[in-house]
């Protein structure tokens, strides 16, 4: 080696130490600089040494960052660790420079054989908080102490730094002393100041007495040491700054093998795993989070002029979304965010001019669009993406070949997507995710369906996590497949169920995943839960997730037979046990029992003629047990009240029979706390009982004439139910109920008459001409006449039954 020149004053004092930030775009400059200048025949990189083998996966033109190295027990998956690094890190940066210039590259930390297995003995930490066996991302300080499992950061570097300079936000510091500063022609310089100044601050807080800074540490200067020996000095460390006054530290192999002494040990495996600037930021919990990923990725990629090219990213944004931006916009705000540097005595614009800039200029002051921008600039939702060739389970090169197969690919962006279950493709993606939701692994969440009520449609909320590949790696105990994964899992699942509606609740999944294998032991399970459970309740909350289950048949081509057979018989025991359980219960176990008659009430009109060959007539017994519930007096008042609701709705019950019966209720011999449960029960619930006061006078009456002959010792026991059921009426329902009492039933202006009195209106409903505004109705409602061959009208005619039994 040349005894003058640069790279002689690079190792003029041992190896290169090149102190860096994680994650810090400065930083990454200033290492490639280095790395250009010094010319190292080997690249000693902070990380795991179990990934010295997945180095050169970082020339495939397949791998993009942002990535992280995944490291998991062999033996317990969910016993993990990441580790980062984004198109911006200094270590990133360090590997892609030794793989062009093939030069060797290791990694020099703490193997994670040992993190994982040292982490057992105390909960691991992750961005939701401690809890056992949880992801953790290991490799917390990129300017500040480590923090492995269980640990806080002690001390902020950063913020001691910045403090020091008269700075009160750190990363204002770091902009200024570092990502807006050259080298002016000394490339080494920066790395010698950093690492004085941790010197420095080590010297004030010392370590904190934690003893895994200093295990990491000696694990470092050991491979440093063997890296010497086999390429003398011309050796370059690329680690946290943090660590540079350790590795200057002289200490003698025996001391620091002495620290390394009896470590506990695990067998680990590790491979590439896709990451996103979102898990990079500080807001998601990971320690060496930067606040800014995106902006750090811009700067870091657009070195010249980057507030203009910045600028022209955000009205980019604001445009896609309908905001209006011209170019006079990105101008002006280029110059304002100038003009606030320099009034502030930056060297050039920061985050914070231009945001101020972005919100004055583009967004009109306004912080709605500003968020807009923040969460999808600042922040970013960029996915890094991995080689096919990099390490998995078998389960996750399943899972990656339906994907490209099923033309869905994973995002970091939450989105919806709309599923039409009639096609192929579509119910292919379907059964995906529901068979991953079955094994743990969350990429989508089901939601509601916006302008269609028929089962051929599904709407899912789609968005991959980096931490879903631990999830992954968990369920491959499950199987190789997906497919044989979520059919064992369904198995083992309805073996532990701890109730009834547990297990019919997983048939329901069996039949939305597609598992025709795991179903029929789940059926097995439910039919001999179902013999020997007698509770009502656990029986009536089992029906109707077996009854929507029946639904998917047609639509997923799936043999529900001997699904209807079982919940036929289900309805049947809970017909037979509903009167007898419904006899004195107090106020709480009433409620809860008039949920489950509502719930037994929907499953029974979802059921229809499903089960007809083996239970014919199964509603009209239905509706023998509510007559029973509405007249049998040991029957609490707000369940009878429902029965007599459920049974006019059906059209089971004569308006005058309900009026009778509701004159019965509210007669004077009635207790009032009783008579108002059976209000409660028959016209609350949100289910249209306000309508049906507004539009059925005789009922109004009835309800106002009781309540006004309360007495004043009894109206204040039955306001509070009272007022719980008139509260969850719409606001304009009780507007016009409030109108009607105060001008008394029948009276001009009300709008329903009760008798032919009042002008305009009949005593009772003209059939024959409402009948003859029905085939325009189905003409604007697309509903066909029975044969007609339309999808669009199979489907409202399928939400139609569904809703009206």
């Amino acid at each position: 080696m040349d005894g003058t020149g640069p790279r002689a004053w690079a190792y003029g004092d041992g190896p290169l130490l090149l102190g860096v930030r994680h994650h810090g775009p400065g930083s990454a400059r200033a290492v490639r600089a280095a790395l250009e200048e010094a010319r190292p025949r080997v690249v000693l990189i902070e990380g795991p040494p179990e990934a010295d083998g997945l180095i050169p996966l970082a020339a495939d033109e397949d791998m993009r960052p942002p990535v992280a190295l995944l490291a998991h027990a062999v033996d317990e998956p969910g016993r993990s660790a990441f580790w980062p690094l984004a198109e911006f890190s200094p270590e990133w940066v360090a590997i892609r420079w030794a793989v062009e210039h093939e030069v060797p590259a290791r990694f020099i930390d703490l193997p994670a054989a040992h993190s994982l297995a040292w982490g057992k003995e105390e909960p691991t930490t992750d961005r939701t908080g401690p809890r056992p066996g949880g992801t953790e991302e290991t490799e917390p300080g990129p300017d500040a102490p480590p923090r492995d499992a269980g640990e806080t950061v002690r001390v902020d570097p950063l913020a001691a730094l910045a403090e020091a300079a008269g700075y009160d936000d750190p990363e204002r510091w770091w902009e200024d002393a570092v990502e807006h500063r050259g080298t002016d022609g000394d490339v080494f310089g920066p790395f010698v100041a950093l690492g004085d100044a941790m010197a420095a601050l080590r010297e004030t807080y010392g370590t904190g007495g934690h003893d895994r800074d200093l295990v990491r540490e000696a694990y470092m200067r050991l491979q440093v040491r063997a890296a010497r020996k086999e390429f003398a000095d011309e050796v370059a460390v690329v680690c946290g700054a943090w660590h540079v006054p350790a590795l200057r530290e002289k200490r003698t192999v025996t001391a620091d093998r002495t620290l390394l002494k009896g470590l506990p040990k695990v067998k680990a495996d590790m491979t590439w795993v896709p990451w996103t600037h979102r898990r990079l930021s500080r807001v998601s919990g990971y320690g060496a989070g930067i606040e800014s990923p995106g902006w750090y990725g811009h700067l870091f990629g657009a070195p010249d002029r980057p507030v203009e090219r910045w600028m022209t990213k955000v009205a980019g944004l604001l445009r896609e979304e309908d905001h209006l931006v011209s170019s006079a916009h990105v101008i002006e705000a280029v110059r304002l965010a100038g003009t606030l540097a320099a009034m502030r005595g930056r060297p050039l614009p920061g985050l914070t001019e231009t945001t101020d800039a972005v919100r004055a200029v583009m967004c009109e002051g306004s912080d709605v669009p500003l968020g807009l921008v923040h969460d999808r600039l600042v922040v970013g939702d960029v996915l890094g993406e991995v080689p096919e060739s990099a390490p998995a389970v078998p389960l996750q090169r399943d899972l990656a070949r339906l994907q490209r197969r099923l033309r869905l690919k994973p995002e970091a962006l939450e989105r919806e997507a709309e599923f039409d279950l009639r096609k192929e493709t579509d119910a292919g993606r379907s059964r995906l995710l529901h068979r991953l939701r079955l094994i743990g692994v969350a990429w989508g969440e089901p939601t509601a369906s916006r302008g269609s009520t028929g089962t051929f449609r599904e709407t899912w909320r789609l968005r991959w996590e980096p931490e879903l590949s631990v999830r992954i790696a968990e369920a491959g105990v499950w199987g190789t497949t997906v497919l044989s994964a979520a059919t064992a899992k369904a198995e083992a699942d309805a073996v532990t169920a701890q109730s009834l509606a547990d297990v019919t609740g997983l048939a329901e999944h069996c039949l939305l995943a597609g598992l025709p294998d795991a179903l029929p032991v789940v059926m097995r399970i439910l039919a001999d839960r179902a013999a020997l459970d007698a509770d009502v309740g656990h029986l009536a909350q089992a029906l109707p997730a077996l009854v929507r289950s029946l639904r998917y048949g047609d639509v997923r081509a799936t043999d529900t037979r001997a699904l209807a057979e079982v919940a036929a018989g289900l309805a049947e025991r809970v017909f037979v046990g509903l009167p007898p359980a419904c006899a004195a219960l107090d106020q709480e176990a009433a409620a809860r029992m008039r949920s489950h008659v509502d719930e037994v009430h929907g499953a029974v009109g979802l059921l229809g003629e499903t089960a007809a060959e083996t239970h014919g007539g199964l509603r009209a017994r239905w509706h023998s047990v509510l007559q029973v519930l509405s007249r049998r007096d040991t029957v609490p008042g707000v369940i009878r009240g429902r029965a007599v609701r459920l049974l006019l709705d059906d059209g089971e019950l004569a308006p005058d029979d309900t009026a009778r019966l509701m004159g019965l209720v509210l007669s004077p011999g009635t207790a009032p706390a009783d008579a108002a449960a059976w209000i409660e029960g028959f016209v609350g619930g949100g289910a249209g009982g306000g309508m049906l006061l507004v539009h059925d006078e005789r009922l109004l009456g009835l309800v106002d004439a009781w309540l006004s002959a309360v007495p004043g010792e009894a109206f204040t026991d039955v306001l509070p139910l009272l007022r719980r059921t008139f509260s969850a009426y719409e606001p304009g329902v009780r507007r016009t109920l409030g109108e009607l009492v105060r001008r008394g039933p029948g009276r001009r202006g009300s709008t329903v008459a009760v008798g032919p009195a009042t002008p305009g209106f009949a005593a009772e409903h003209d059939a024959g001409r409402a009948d003859a505004v029905l085939p325009v109705l189905r003409l604007l409602l697309g509903l066909y006449e029975d044969g007609a061959d339309d999808a669009d009208g199979a489907e409202n005619n399928d939400g139609l039954v569904g809703v009206g039994g």
